[in-house]
């Protein structure tokens, strides 16, 4: 059964509607305030949060930011509704390539509980692989995700300092790292990668906009698992990052 979490600072009929319009599509529907030390208490994986955006609920960003960092940690996707400010406000907390779909108020409750049921259904983590993503670039972020989200678990991260974190208390079964990027490059990120016991051996792909043989030599010398380069088309890139795990299933079933 898939979990939501709904967000918001009101109780009102819409929600109470919404509610029992995603039970009937057999989720478990949880409800909660924004306040941190609320959201802390909440053990349960979630699979969607619903954030609903109002006046008061603008006011903690303490609250949006804690749902970010979840968001980022453990690849939640994030539908929001309010009025075009709000929805402006709730995206300077918590970024773009995070928030899946936006629904600009009035909302239709059928309309908003049928897009969280199929996109639960379509793009659910059950047994997926997990892919870190990490760029600089929003939209690229946004595109890698589209891509790969049908078939694998998309975890995003915009700055290697992002990366690392998320890597101190997860474990992708893949990384896709950037070359370029301001403060830690991709380069810097590998090289911690490979200096933690802890996460030595997670695979490591670049993709990259630097295909310049100096670049590649001196990325190579870290022994990455793979390279790639943004300019390849889409549909070259979903078949790259297929056939790394359709290689490391058939060594593992070599060796079983």
């Amino acid at each position: 059964m898939q979990k939501v979490l709904i967000v918001s600072e009101v109780q009102s009929y819409l929600l109470v509607s919404l509610q029992e319009r995603l039970e009937e599509a057999d989720c478990s529907v949880m409800n909660t305030h924004a306040h941190p030390d609320v959201l802390s208490k909440i053990k349960e994986n979630i699979d969607l949060i619903f954030i609903f955006a109002d006046e008061e609920l603008m006011r903690l960003n303490q609250g949006l930011t804690y749902l970010k960092d979840q968001a980022v940690e453990k690849d939640i996707p994030i539908f929001v509704t309010g009025d075009p400010q709000e929805i402006a406000e709730v995206v300077k907390v918590i970024p773009l390539h995070l928030i899946q779909k936006e629904f600009p108020r009035p909302i239709n409750v059928n309309e908003v509980a049928e897009a969280i049921d199929s996109y639960l259904k379509i793009f659910g983590k059950q047994n997926k692989k997990k892919i870190l993503v990490v760029d600089d670039s929003g939209a690229m972020l946004r595109n890698v995700k589209g891509w790969l989200e049908d078939k694998y678990q998309v975890i995003l991260a915009n700055s290697g300092a992002m990366a690392i974190k998320y890597l101190s208390t997860n474990r992708p079964d893949l990384v896709l790292l950037d070359y370029e990027m301001p403060i830690v490059d991709g380069k810097q990120v590998l090289g911690m990668i490979r200096s933690e016991i802890e996460f030595a051996d997670i695979p490591v792909m670049f993709l990259t906009s630097k295909g310049d043989k100096e670049s590649v030599m001196q990325v190579m010398e870290l022994k990455p698992d793979g390279y790639l380069l943004k300019t390849m088309p889409p549909e070259q890139i979903k078949k790259s990052v297929d056939a790394f795990f359709e290689k490391r299933k058939a060594i593992h079933n070599l060796h079983i």
